[in-house]
């Protein structure tokens, strides 16, 4: 059973990759680029829906909303695409962008800058 659930981990993990490299092909069509950035931003945001620290909860968004949302990319990714950039992200190890992190972490500071500016306006 722990096999199991490590080889799909494993195929999260290549079809994220593939779904990055998907989102830069000119040839994938723009709804699927957009749903890809979103799924891609919910995946590596330090933000959920629920979070990490609620017991089972904090986690299970993680574990069906993602999943949920790389299976709707791959079905509005063209198939030849997909395997093509399936096998690309097998044939390589995914970048860990500190770049990445850091633009990230810059969006949530914004976010969480205007909403406190919002919250202090509509309170005077």
């Amino acid at each position: 059973m722990l096999d199991g659930w490590r080889r799909r981990a494993r195929a999260i993990r290549r079809d994220t990759y593939a779904l990055y490299l998907a989102s830069r092909d000119p040839r994938v069509p723009w709804l699927a680029k957009i749903v890809a950035a979103a799924v891609l931003a919910y995946a590596l945001s330090p933000v959920d829906l629920i979070p990490d620290f609620i017991p089972v909860l904090g986690l299970l968004d993680d574990l069906v909303i993602v999943p949920l949302g790389l299976a709707l990319v791959v079905r509005l990714v063209p198939p030849e695409l997909m395997a093509e950039h399936r096998a690309t992200a097998a044939d390589t190890r995914a970048p860990s962008s500190g770049a990445g992190l850091a633009i990230v972490i810059a969006t949530w500071v914004v976010v969480a800058i205007v909403a406190t500016a919002v919250v202090v306006r509509v309170s005077r």
